[in-house]
C-alpha cells in the first residue's frame, strides 16, 4: 500500500473525488484529477487537473495516458433523491457512456487496477420497503430490481467490470456507496444529498421556525462520513477482492432523527413540516458490513453525530461567507477522527 504510484481520479471535481485526491497526495502519490468541472469550494491538490468530458472516448484515452497505475472511476451524473428520480434517461445515458469509455480506455492503456464507484441504489427495491429494514448484503442486488435509471446503470456497469475482468484480464474493484456526507460537498441547487440539504435548511431557519422535510420523516438511511469513505476506497483498491462490496455504516437513522441531530448541533428548535408528496426513495436502506469487515478487516468508525458537527459548521460558515460577499472555502473536514 505504501509504494508510490501514478493514480487517476475521475470525478475529481466532485465531493468524494476531491477528498480522495487530497488523501492520495498526502500519502505521497502522483495524482491526475479529471472532471467536466473544477472543484466547487477549493482548488484541487492534484498534480494535474484536466477538464475533460468522459462521455467522449478520446477524452477517456487522454485521461488514462502516461503510465497510470490505478484508476478510481468516480465520475458520474448524480445527485440526491430529487435529482435521480427526475432525470432517468440523462443519468443512465451519461453514466453508461462514462463507464464504458473508462473501462475500454483503461484496457487499451494497460491500467493496473480499475475501481468503479457503484451505489446502494443497485439493491432490489422489494427488500427496502420497511423503515426497520434488514441490512442489505451484497447478494441482495439480485434478482435485480434497482432504482430506476441511476440504479440500473450502476448495476450494468458492475457487470461490465466483471466482463472486462473475465475477457481481458482487467483487474477491477467495485464499491457500493451508502450515502456519503461531509464538508466541501454540494448543499444546494438540487443535487445535494439529505444531510447537506438538512444542514442548509437548519442553518437558514430562524430558531422556533419551521423546516420542510420530504416524506413523513420515518424513512430510514445510514450515512458515512467522507474520510471513512476515502479510507475504504484506498483499502479496497489495495485488496485482492474483485466482487462488489458495501461501503457504508450500519448506523440506521430516520430522516426525522437526522433533522433532530442537526437542530441539536445548531441549538435550534424547529417545527417539522412534512411534504409527503416530495421524493423520498425507498422506505429503508442500511448496509450489512459483514463482508466488508471480512475483506478489509475494517469498517467506517465515525459516528453520525460526530460527522454532522463538522458538516453543519462548514455549511453554516459557507452560507455566512456568501451573505458577507466573502469566499472562504477552507475546511478539509479533517477535524473528525475515527
Amino acid at each position: 500500500m505504501n509504494r508510490k504510484k501514478r493514480i487517476l481520479v475521475t470525478g475529481a471535481g466532485g465531493f468524494i473525488g476531491h477528498h480522495l485526491v487530497k488523501q492520495l497526495k498526502a500519502d505521497g502519490h502522483w495524482v491526475r484529477g479529471v472532471d467536466i468541472k473544477s472543484p466547487e469550494y477549493e482548488a484541487s491538490d492534484a498534480d494535474e487537473f484536466d477538464r475533460l468530458d468522459l462521455r467522449r472516448f478520446d477524452n477517456a484515452l487522454l485521461a488514462t495516458r502516461g503510465g497510470v497505475h490505478e484508476v478510481y472511476n468516480l465520475a458520474a451524473d448524480m445527485g440526491g433523491i430529487g435529482y435521480i428520480t427526475s432525470f432517468h434517461a440523462d443519468i443512465a445515458r451519461n453514466n453508461t457512456l462514462i463507464n464504458v469509455n473508462m473501462l475500454e480506455a483503461s484496457r487499451q492503456n494497460c491500467i493496473g487496477r480499475f475501481l468503479f464507484s457503484s451505489s446502494a441504489c443497485v439493491y432490489a427495491q422489494g427488500k427496502q420497503q420497511d423503515a426497520d429494514v434488514t441490512p442489505l448484503r451484497e447478494e441482495d442486488a439480485y434478482p435485480a430490481d434497482p432504482e430506476p435509471g441511476y440504479g440500473w446503470e450502476k448495476l450494468f456497469a458492475e457487470q461490465m467490470c466483471k466482463y472486462y475482468s473475465g475477457d481481458y484480464g482487467v483487474s477491477t474493484r467495485v464499491v457500493r456507496f451508502h450515502n456519503v456526507y461531509g464538508p466541501l460537498g454540494t448543499y444546494d441547487g438540487g443535487k445535494e444529498k439529505a444531510p447537506a440539504a438538512i444542514c442548509r435548511k437548519v442553518a437558514l431557519a430562524s430558531d422556533r421556525g419551521e423546516i420542510e422535510v420530504w416524506g413523513d420523516g420515518l424513512q430510514t438511511r445510514s450515512f458515512m462520513y467522507v474520510s471513512d469513505c476515502v479510507e475504504g476506497l484506498i483499502r479496497l483498491m489495495a485488496s485482492e477482492f474483485s466482487e462488489p462490496l458495501n461501503l457504508g455504516t450500519d448506523e440506521l437513522v430516520s430522516i426525522d432523527g437526522l433533522v433532530d441531530m442537526v437542530c441539536g448541533i445548531a441549538g435550534k428548535k424547529l417545527t417539522k413540516v412534512h411534504n409527503v408528496k416530495g421524493p423520498q426513495g425507498v422506505r429503508g436502506r442500511n448496509s450489512d458490513n459483514t463482508l466488508l469487515r471480512k475483506v478489509l478487516g475494517w469498517e467506517p468508525g465515525i459516528m453520525l453525530n460526530q460527522g454532522l458537527v463538522v458538516t453543519y459548521r462548514w455549511i453554516e460558515g459557507d452560507l455566512k461567507s456568501q451573505e458577507n460577499g466573502i469566499t472562504a472555502h477552507t475546511s478539509s473536514g479533517s477535524a473528525v477522527a475515527a
